[in-house]
């Protein structure tokens, strides 16, 4: 528990259902006291969307529970992070319910078109994984900071370990990720002024529902089962076993509290040692 963390307000992308890294870093700030703003699509996934989406049922369930459980103001605003009107809209709706926001964390993130080559990837799937992984984070960033100004506030961006190391047949999300952690070292230069401090997580293998998707995927290539390709993926890693999305819950209230306040600019690793190079 992070005393400093109570009566704060932070805005989660991407935390619109349980299986997602998004909700463990929402519970994880909502048990620190911190108010909590679930946002997510709010929609039903389309037949090209790789994974679950958070409806607006799911997500008014998860912010009336944690609200409930924890004793804080939760609310969910659906956003589209790709979209400028989305974003305004769900900057309005803030408003309406606080004056301030001190920690936000840029989670939201999805990879489409895998797995092909550099040379075989559909230009349109790729552009549109850079999109969502990368450019809403400035898109959402631009729009929000001015919530932050005048008081210490934290932001935190989710990259990925793909951004430091990369993997093969999944190009696109590995460009938007390496992005993402250069665009938190920018932001981090540009706002450490106003003592907003920047941020990002790397995460390896963390046990989401994106990620047994993509144990799915590689099963397949490799003509193997999911089990086995879980099992081959621990051998990678010092620790030797999967992340749980508390883990991601940990690291943020961390970076989001009192307790890192001289940490910006960072990327780092929540990878169980897979990557100690960077």
């Amino acid at each position: 528990m992070y005393e400093d963390l109570k009566g704060k307000t932070a805005l989660i992308t991407g935390s619109g259902k349980k299986t997602g890294m998004g909700y463990g870093i929402a519970e994880k700030l909502a048990s620190s006291g911190t108010n909590v703003i679930i946002s997510d699509l709010g929609k039903q996934a389309g037949k090209d969307d790789p994974v679950k989406i958070g409806s607006i049922d799911e997500m008014e369930t998860i912010a009336a529970e944690l609200g409930k459980t924890y004793g804080v103001k939760a609310i969910a605003v659906p956003m589209d992070v790709v979209d400028n009107a989305s974003i305004g809209a769900a900057v309005e709706a803030i408003k309406k319910n606080f004056d301030h926001v001190d920690i936000l964390c840029n989670n939201a993130g999805a990879s489409f078109g895998v797995p092909n080559t550099v040379m075989s990837y559909d230009e349109a799937a790729w552009l549109r994984t850079v999109d969502v992984n990368l450019f809403s984070v400035f898109r959402v960033s631009r729009a929000l900071v001015p919530l932050m100004f005048g008081k210490p506030a934290s932001i935190i961006n989710t990259a990925s370990r793909a951004g430091k190391v990369p993997p093969i047949f999944n190009s696109a999300y590995a460009v938007a990720k390496a992005g993402v952690i250069m665009l938190t070292k920018t932001m981090a230069k540009e706002l450490g002024a106003a003592n907003i401090r920047v941020n990002a997580i790397c995460p390896g293998q963390i046990m989401t529902d994106l990620e047994r998707w993509r144990f799915g995927l590689e099963a397949q290539v490799f003509n193997t089962t999911v089990e086995e390709r879980e099992k081959e993926m621990c051998t990678t890693i010092p620790l030797g076993y999967i992340g749980e999305i508390r883990d991601a819950g940990a690291l943020a209230a961390f970076l989001a509290s009192e307790e890192s306040r001289y940490i910006t600019g960072q990327a780092l690793n929540l990878d169980g040692g897979q990557c100690m190079e960077l």
